[in-house]
């Protein structure tokens, strides 16, 4: 039994080593983004509790804005691995114009809505208990923040584009390099903008959005530039602009198997947006303490990520390459060293859970929320992990239709009304009511156990 298991979901040294050769790079350069991230929100934290709540609300809002992107893309993804495991550059260069179009669209649409409703949506986590915190001074930063971070978004859309399609062509350390580039100068420009270093103006959240966005650019300068600068090697980008034409046939093929994936990360970003206004129904405490434990969260969260980013990578190609039995064999190994991974790093975010929350300016009630969330985040993450990867071994066949349902459709009718109602209807403390939605996915790791298991996901979506 146990040689079974091990042949099953153990490889060898040279699996690893293909496995980490894709996921390293990626987990490098979210990690130094986090990383940043990280001492951005410190900064910001520095200030006042309200400047941090104010930042936290109006990237909650953004994260719906970069999720939407990401599904957008993602569908037109799939076929760009498949497209590249079979050598075909002219079908990389439709699903690029594909990206860049669906990018766009999705883009002005954001860029429109915040302009008109922005100040109405940062309004909805401010209508909690006030518990000692200034609601409105949490409304004046917020708005502050966003009308200089909604300049940065066409830079975080042309980045997407590229570092998306360079990756599911298998070039994960030029998006590396260049994050670390960018989060370079966002650190240096935070440290002089937010507090005035230097004879520059102390500009507090608005210096720390100006930063971001700045780096922004340098990130998708440094990327745009190499991969037009190499065309040995992407050898797809030869006459990329040369039309912006999508072949009517493609843009319905593209758009079937991604309109789920668009849709799916729509509603799972704002069904996330939803879970944390209705945690803040607790105060304002609660969504800076959220904030805290989600900025050291996202550090860890790094692992799982870039393997189930892995998975997307690795499986696409082999089954565009019609290796069906060989997807089945990596998928599960990859799986099972991503659930183990996770498991060490829960280890470690418990002991670093009573310290983190130490570095930020605030109140002793905000430090006790954040470390107990902290600690619920890292018993559920090998959860998080193994939800992680089956998505992207359901996604890396072409199964958008049941990742829509296995991923928003399930926060909306489960997640969303369980924080909803014992939020407004109970008295449980706040990491209780964010326990039992963690508790709900159970479901999900059953039904994505299975459909994985019956390799409802091998197919070759690109075969001619």
């Amino acid at each position: 039994m146990a040689g079974r298991f091990g042949k099953k979901f153990i490889g060898d040294k040279a699996f690893y080593k293909m496995v980490l050769a894709v996921a390293v790079p990626i987990m490098i350069q979210n990690g130094i983004t986090n990383f940043v991230g990280l001492l951005d929100n410190i900064m910001v934290g520095q200030v006042g509790t309200e400047q941090m709540s104010g930042v936290a609300i109006v990237n909650q809002l953004l994260m719906v804005y970069y999720l939407c992107i990401f599904g957008g893309l993602a569908g037109a993804g799939i076929f760009t691995a498949q497209y590249f495991g079979q050598k075909d550059d002219e079908g990389i260069r439709h699903t690029f114009r594909y990206k860049f179009w669906m990018a766009l669209i999705l883009t002005t649409g954001a860029v429109l809505l915040l302009l008109t409703s922005g100040n109405n949506l940062i309004q909805m986590y401010l209508n909690g208990n006030n518990d000692g915190g200034d609601l409105a001074a949490a409304l004046h930063y917020g708005k502050n923040y966003l009308q200089v971070m909604l300049l940065g978004l066409p830079a975080f859309m042309m980045l997407q584009i590229y570092v998306s399609t360079l990756r599911e062509c298998g070039e994960t350390v030029v998006p590396m390099k260049a994050g670390i580039a960018a989060v370079t100068v966002n650190l240096c420009l935070n440290y002089l903008l937010i507090y005035g270093k230097l004879g520059l103006p102390a500009l507090g959240v608005v210096g720390a959005a100006v930063a971001t966005v700045i780096s922004r650019y340098v990130e998708a300068a440094v990327v745009i530039l190499w991969t037009h600068g190499h065309k040995e090697k992407n050898s797809y980008i030869t006459g990329i602009y040369r039309t912006l034409k999508v072949p009517g046939y493609l843009v319905g093929k593209f758009f079937i198997k991604g309109a789920p994936l668009l849709v799916n990360e729509t509603l799972w970003s704002s069904g996330m947006a939803m879970l944390t206004q209705c945690y803040s129904v607790r105060g304002l405490s609660v969504i800076a303490g959220l904030n805290i434990a989600n900025t050291i969260n996202n550090m860890f969260n790094v692992v799982f990520i870039a393997l189930g980013d892995a998975v997307a990578i690795i499986i696409g190609q082999l089954l565009g390459a019609g290796k069906m039995e060989e997807a089945r064999d990596t998928d599960n190994k990859i799986i099972a060293f991503s659930v183990t991974c996770c498991i060490g790093v829960a280890i470690l975010m418990v002991f670093i859970a009573p310290l983190f929350p130490q570095l930020y300016k605030t109140t002793d009630e905000v430090r006790a929320v954040a470390v107990q969330f902290i600690l619920a985040q890292a018993v559920f993450m090998p959860q998080a992990a193994f939800m992680h990867a089956t998505y992207f071994t359901l996604r890396s066949g072409g199964k958008t239709i049941v990742t829509f349902l296995f991923d928003s459709v399930f926060v909306w009718c489960v997640s969303v009304p369980v924080a909803f109602c014992l939020s407004r209807m109970t008295a449980l403390p706040v990491i209780a009511i964010f326990a039992m939605v963690q508790i709900a996915d159970w479901v999900k790791c059953i039904i994505g156990f299975v459909l994985v298991k019956k390799g409802v996901w091998l197919q070759n979506i690109v075969a001619k």
